[in-house]
């Protein structure tokens, strides 16, 4: 059942849990989450905030440090190549929503590999942040949920 993200600037319960990513060109970031994932831009810049189904995604550039966080400094990945965190998206359908993403532009390192559990593959978006889609499969059934259980 698919839900709408709560409301990111007052939401119902008090809470909102969003995915924040430093990059270098916030505009080109914008359009690609826009354009490739199909979000909805909710704010322009600074940052700039996107709807994504049941969440959000917040893209703000990188600098720092700020008097609510001294000594840190915001940064896009330096090396795209080594991974530290990734967005994870789960579909009913990894085949469909990579064949649309790929239209859209979206460059995959790999297309949809089954690992027995889960179906998965990856793209990045401009910023060289590693983006996950995946579609459970034989963990449905470990944990009772799928067509085998």
């Amino acid at each position: 059942m698919a839900t709408e993200a709560p409301d990111y600037f007052q939401p119902e319960g008090g809470l909102v849990l969003t995915h924040l990513l430093i990059v270098r060109d916030v505009d080109r970031s914008r359009e690609f989450y826009q354009r490739v994932l199909g979000a909805t831009v909710v704010r322009e810049r600074q940052p700039a905030i996107l709807r994504f189904h049941n969440s959000y995604i917040v893209i703000n550039n990188e600098g720092g440090p700020t008097d609510d966080k001294p000594g840190v400094q915001a940064q896009a990945p330096p090396d795209p190549n080594t991974l530290s965190g990734a967005m994870n998206v789960r579909v009913t359908d990894v085949r469909a929503v990579y064949e649309q993403w790929r239209s859209r532009g979206g460059e995959f390192l790999t297309e949809p590999k089954d690992h027995g559990v889960e179906i998965r593959c990856y793209l990045r978006d401009p910023d060289g942040y590693l983006i996950e889609l995946g579609q459970g499969t034989g963990i449905l059934a470990e944990m009772g949920r799928g067509p085998s259980a």
